[in-house]
């Protein structure tokens, strides 16, 4: 019996000992090995399946970007649930139409062929309504196929209101910013790409 508790005793000892042993010499976060040059990744870096939705300001690098005079460059697609052809086959009504997007000011009365479009907006609220961190959850909460959106692209929806009753602008227009880089603008469910004339 005694030597049954003492061998007993004695792997226990063994096991305790090996495991406080443990190998501290190979920590791949301090190795001083060089890391591989990597392009764009096909492995999303976040891989959050759905898109942040809540209402937010939008912060200082998305006004810097978001802010200026933009002009419709030109026809990128349709959106998956419907399709616009029919009436912008080629974009041919809103290419070279500009939108103007201020602090203190909107308007996309530049958006001409379309009177139901005409609006200005004094003091208007800028709120970022969802950021999705993957071009994969993008289409899972929109349904729409963006040309050239990468798999790590951030896309913010911007959602801009009348600041005395919060509703949203009456005209049929949303904004996606891609990266603080790129500007979408989605009419009914036909897809634009803006570029920047002026700050």
């Amino acid at each position: 019996m005694k030597k049954t508790l003492l061998a007993c005793i004695m792997i226990m000892l063994m096991l305790a000992s090996a495991c406080g042993n443990v190998d501290t010499t190979s920590n791949p976060n301090t190795s001083s090995e060089p890391k591989p040059e990597t392009g764009e990744s096909i492995i999303p870096k976040n891989t959050s399946e759905y898109c942040t939705v809540e209402r937010i300001s939008l912060d200082s690098e998305t006004e810097k970007y978001f802010y200026g005079t933009w002009k419709v460059e030109k026809l990128l697609g349709f959106a998956n649930s419907y399709n616009d052809a029919s009436e912008y086959p080629t974009g041919q009504k809103f290419i070279g139409d500009e939108i103007i997007i201020k602090k203190d000011f909107f308007s996309s009365k530049g958006l001409k062929n379309y009177s139901n479009y005409q609006y200005e907006l004094k003091n208007p609220l800028y709120e970022i309504t969802a950021t999705c961190h993957n071009s994969d959850s993008f289409y899972r909460l929109y349904k729409i196929d963006i040309p050239d959106l990468n798999i790590n692209d951030v896309v913010k929806a911007i959602d801009i209101s009348d600041p005395s009753t919060k509703l949203s602008i009456p005209v049929s227009v949303s904004f996606f910013v891609v990266n603080n880089d790129r500007l979408i603008l989605l009419s009914e469910a036909t897809i634009f790409e803006l570029k920047k004339i002026t700050d």
